[in-house]
C-alpha cells in the first residue's frame, strides 16, 4: 500500500584516471544506475579511447559486461553476490579497479566545491545547465592541477 516516488534527476559522470570528466548524462532519479551505463559509454567512445571499464556493484550484469566486451574494453565490474557467493578480481584487476575511488573523488568534489549538491532550479534544461557549468570548472580545476 505504499507508494514510492521519486523527485529530481541524477547525474552519471564518466571520469579519466586523471579526474578530468570525459562525459555526463543526466536522467531522472528513478531510473537505475546500470541503465545509463550503456549510453554514457558510447558518448564516451566517440570522445577517448579508453581500454578498461571500471564500474561499482550496482552495473554488475551479464549484458553489461557483454557491452564492454563488444565496445572492446575490459570490464572491471565489482561483483554483486545477489545472495550467492562473492567473485573475487584477479589481484592485478584489483589494483586497476582502484583508480575508481577518482571518479567517487570527482562527484564528492562537484558536490561540495562546484554547487552539485544544491541545484535550486527546476526542469531538466536549467538543472543540466547547472551541473555542466560545475562541470566545465571542475574539469579545468583538475586540468590545472595535473599542470602543476
Amino acid at each position: 500500500g505504499y507508494k514510492t516516488s521519486w523527485n529530481g534527476y541524477k547525474l552519471h559522470i564518466d571520469t579519466a584516471d586523471c579526474g578530468v570528466p570525459i562525459a555526463a548524462l543526466l536522467c531522472s532519479a528513478s531510473m537505475h544506475d546500470s541503465r545509463a551505463a550503456v549510453p554514457l559509454s558510447h558518448i564516451t567512445k566517440d570522445r577517448v579511447t579508453n581500454l578498461y571499464d571500471l564500474m561499482d556493484a550496482a552495473y554488475c550484469s551479464k549484458e553489461l559486461h557483454a557491452h564492454c566486451r563488444e565496445l572492446g574494453h575490459v570490464p572491471l565490474i565489482d561483483h554483486n553476490p545477489r545472495g550467492g557467493e562473492k567473485e573475487y578480481f584477479e589481484p592485478a584487476d584489483a589494483v586497476r579497479y582502484r583508480e575508481r575511488s577518482i571518479a567517487e573523488r570527482t562527484n564528492a568534489r562537484l558536490k561540495d566545491e562546484f554547487g552539485g549538491r544544491n541545484v535550486m532550479v527546476k526542469g531538466h534544461a536549467k538543472v543540466m545547465s547547472h551541473l555542466m557549468f560545475g562541470l566545465l570548472a571542475l574539469g579545468a580545476d583538475q586540468l590545472m592541477r595535473l599542470r602543476r
